[in-house]
């Protein structure tokens, strides 16, 4: 294998790093923090790795093959990863390099799940450097699932390869053009999201962190108590709408800015995802207002917006939901899973295999009733084909067994039934908190074994990348050819 364009766009992907870096690096410098010249040695190891990287590699052709993409694909994560946890490991907060690299990890991935405590009086530039990685791993996650997951044929996102690589009237031409527009495109929204956050009450730096962290659905706040320390329903509301826009497909926004108004209303799976949310917060509302007591506007507040932070995947908490009965408990384990829709920033299982399975289950059911009928499964009005349904049901399959052996090592670790269920099914979902008093709303992932945290790290990257981007990796025949 030629792995010189691999290592080109490392490189390049390593360089950008690195001068996203300055950007802590100068916060710091103005608030006096000695951690400035931390951020600015690892800017310049990892501005220097990533250019000598690039600089060696760029004489090689740049097509990329199938085996070649999905190797590239997994090192980029790890490599970003690596880099990316040199300010937490050598700042002053003291990190090991297991928690360094945990943290770098749940925030490349969007997790949001940590292991920093006393966020209220940590340095500026490690809260900003935490949210800026959400930031960029949500953004590469979007063009990930655009221009390279559909060509790799993961668990069913060739369905999407015709919409974002149309030519016609509707889409840009080019993979280059499109990835250029969805990249201005999330820096508006995260724009006008830091302006509404501001509005509303937080201090500059605060909505600039949460902007960046609600939109890329990552859930990294300034404070141990998450949005809950702001105890503002405008902040409340802002973030939850932040959150349904991050969870929603980035293609449909460029194709209402380009005149195809209708786009994001007429898909059939942001219309199922937002339905399904809303039955869930009508449900979880009922819920706090008649078996626990809440007044019914604040009942509908805390519902809305730890029901979308937790199928969204993004771990914002205004409330410790682990502590609202016996039916909040199972709904919020069973919702980790959902996620929201393909294309976005949102990790977990995703809305269209749900109705990929539907439709199939559906068509079969019809043909028990009449077997000499024709009946064929669609998505979106369109035909669904045989080697869609196979990978999303082998993406099913590899899912929950994947969450099986997470959970098993977990337990094997020592750690209690529900820290163990929950945190399996956290980590692989990128939701951020787990359930139960350790690693729940209230609680971190500090106190759990480095064995653990490694594991549960190994966990996020394959759920990031959609399970068989990393599995294929470990496969003899993968590496002979």
């Amino acid at each position: 294998m030629d792995f010189r364009p691999i290592f080109l766009v490392i490189g390049v992907l390593l360089s950008i790093l690195a001068l996203v870096m300055l950007i802590p690096t100068v916060v710091d410098a103005f608030a006096g923090n000695a951690d400035w010249e931390v951020f600015a040695l690892c800017a310049g190891v990892t501005l220097f790795v990533g250019v000598a990287m690039a600089l060696t590699s760029r004489s090689g052709a740049m097509h990329l093959s199938i085996r070649q993409a999905f190797v590239m694909t997994g090192l980029i994560w790890v490599m970003l990863t690596f880099f990316a946890s040199l300010p937490f490991f050598y700042s002053e907060l003291k990190l090991s390099f297991t928690d360094a690299f945990f943290e770098a990890m749940s925030g490349i991935t969007t997790t949001g799940s940590t292991v920093i405590t006393g966020l209220d009086k940590a340095p500026a530039g490690i809260l900003l450097w935490r949210a800026l990685l959400q930031w960029l791993g949500g953004l590469g996650i979007i063009v990930m699932a655009i221009a390279v997951l559909p060509m790799l044929k993961v668990g069913g996102m060739q369905l999407f390869r015709v919409e974002a690589f149309d030519t016609g009237e509707k889409s840009l031409p080019r993979a280059a053009q499109i990835s250029t527009a969805l990249c201005v495109i999330y820096l508006g929204i995260t724009f006008l999201c830091a302006v509404a956050l501001w509005s509303a009450g937080m201090t500059g730096f605060e909505a600039i962190v949460h902007a960046l962290t609600t939109l890329s659905t990552g859930g990294f706040s300034t404070s141990d108590a998450s949005v809950a320390h702001f105890n503002n329903p405008w902040i409340d509301l802002i973030i939850t709408v932040g959150m349904i826009i991050g969870s929603l497909p980035f293609l449909l926004y460029m194709k209402m800015l380009q005149g195809d108004l209708t786009a994001i209303v007429s898909d059939s799976q942001v219309q199922c995802f937002i339905s399904l949310v809303a039955a869930l917060v009508i449900a979880m509302a009922g819920w706090l207002w008649l078996e626990n007591g809440y007044d019914p506007v604040l009942a509908l507040r805390l519902a809305s917006f730890n029901i979308v932070s937790n199928i969204t995947g993004t771990g914002f908490t205004t409330s410790d939901y682990s502590q609202w009965g016996s039916f909040a408990l199972p709904l919020f384990f069973f919702i980790m899973f959902i996620g929201g829709c393909a294309g976005s920033t949102t990790c977990g299982i995703k809305i269209f295999r749900f109705q990929v399975l539907y439709a199939a289950a559906r068509s079969q059911i019809h043909h028990l009733l009449q077997p000499h009928g024709v009946f064929v499964p669609h998505y979106n009005k369109r035909p669904i084909s045989e080697d869609v349904i196979v990978s999303v049901l082998s993406f099913f399959f590899m899912y929950f067994f994947s969450f099986f052996l997470l959970a098993l090592a977990l337990g094997l670790l020592g750690l209690d039934y529900i820290t163990a269920m929950s945190a399996a099914a956290t980590t692989l979902s990128n939701v951020g908190p787990a359930l139960g008093p350790i690693a729940g709303p209230a609680g971190s992932f500090q106190p759990l074994p480095d064995a653990a945290k490694w594991l549960m790290a190994g966990g996020m990257l394959l759920g990031r990348l959609e399970l068989f981007t990393v599995i294929v990796l470990f496969s003899r025949t993968f590496w002979r050819g």
